[in-house]
């Protein structure tokens, strides 16, 4: 298989067909960390044994903020939360493909990607504690809030594309999707519009298989989920999204074409949720345990662990100082969260219109019935509103 080429027409962009492993998705790695003969020809760059070992810190990170995360929400101190464990790979190719001055456009499962931006841990998991809409200033990290309504963040990775393109900006919007969104309207009007306006946009559809109970093969009757873009005139490229090697391949090339003026580019990641949809979900009623155990020897970070070991980068020196980084980082996120938020209840209703509309106000006033004097008390946050 040639170094992929997305300057090809749609149609002559070949694209794997069939949603099952069985169809292999372009791939550098096999499941066991070899190479793989006739695989994808990654750049230089890409192999750089430093920047791979760049890539296994960021793998251990998000799965070490994932375990914690999912630790917080088992007692208490996040409301919930959808966990990214088995899709680390996807997290750690999308930061890696932008700039600092990119946009990325995250979903609910994202917030390793959060973190791997540089957002703190404590304000990236804001959301899905419950205590305010979003932790962070979108604008300042160049990235917008998580969101929980399914593809509502494709239209706006559009805008911010076809903004950029406007005014000469050479930025890139790259926006996360899971497989579920593939079966929304904002999906295919986001792919429209971009393929349209040729908005610098990559769209990375993250396919771990399940949109909560229902598997693939009972949302879409496509071959793949790649083979949409062919119908909106953009590439379509099917890769292995436990391979971060050939996902950042891929990435890389799509963000290179959108940052050039070749337009948008859909990427389906193929891969798979180990854990539930989110601590309120049994996966058991809907998955066997034989399917999650074909995929767990997958794993994205044991088959580039075996890869950088094979190469002499990765010894057990360098995994005992990534462990020890991973250890720091989640005892200052338990320490973090031990700290009851501040807010006041007020805050909810704010920002939600410009001018408050009297349903809003009777609203307010009920919840400031309801909480009496509690809305005064030392933790609600009226001494330190946001």
């Amino acid at each position: 298989m040639t170094l992929l080429d997305l300057t090809a027409s749609p149609r002559s962009a070949s694209v794997t067909a069939g949603p099952s492993w069985d169809s292999q998705p372009l791939r550098y790695l096999d499941e066991h960390g070899a190479p793989v003969e006739g695989g994808l020809r990654p750049s230089a760059e890409i192999l750089d044994p430093a920047t791979l070992l760049r890539g296994y810190r960021a793998l251990r990170f998000a799965r070490a903020f994932d375990t914690e995360a999912t630790n917080l929400v088992m007692q208490g101190r996040l409301a919930v939360y959808p966990s990214c464990r088995g899709q680390e790979a996807c997290e750690v190719a999308a930061v890696q493909a932008l700039r600092v001055e990119d946009w990325l456009l995250p979903t609910y499962r994202d917030s390793a990607a959060l973190v791997l931006r540089g957002i703190p841990a404590v304000d990236a998991l804001t959301l899905l504690r419950g205590t305010w809409h979003c932790g962070y200033d979108p604008k300042a990290w160049r990235t917008m809030p998580q969101c929980t309504p399914l593809a509502t963040q494709g239209p706006h990775a559009v805008g911010l594309g076809l903004a950029a393109k406007l005014a000469g900006d050479p930025v890139v919007a790259l926006c996360l999707f899971g497989d579920g969104s593939t079966s929304e309207g904002d999906f295919h009007e986001a792919l429209n519009s971009a393929a349209v306006y040729q908005a610098p946009v990559v769209f990375l559809v993250q396919n771990n298989q399940y949109a909560i109970s229902v598997p693939l093969d009972k949302q879409t009757h496509a071959a793949a989920l790649a083979d949409k873009a062919v119908g909106y005139g953009m590439p379509g490229v099917r890769v292995d999204g436990n391979d971060l090697i050939a996902l950042g391949t891929v990435l890389d090339a799509a963000v290179r074409r959108a940052r050039e003026g070749g337009g948008p580019t859909l990427v389906e990641a193929v891969t798979y949720r180990m854990q539930a949809h989110t601590n309120a979900d049994d996966a058991a009623r809907y998955r066997r345990s034989d399917e999650v155990d074909q995929w767990r020897r997958r794993d994205p970070i044991e088959r580039l662990a075996t890869y950088l070991t094979a190469l002499g980068t990765l010894d057990a020196a360098v995994e005992g100082e990534i462990e020890e980084e991973c250890a720091a980082y989640t005892a200052r996120m338990r320490e973090q969260f031990a700290e009851e938020p501040g807010y006041h209840p007020d805050e909810m209703f704010e920002h939600v219109y410009a001018t408050p509309t009297p349903r809003l106000l009777e609203q307010r006033e009920l919840v400031r019935a309801e909480l009496g004097d509690a809305t005064d008390a030392p933790g609600t946050g009226t001494e330190q509103s946001r």
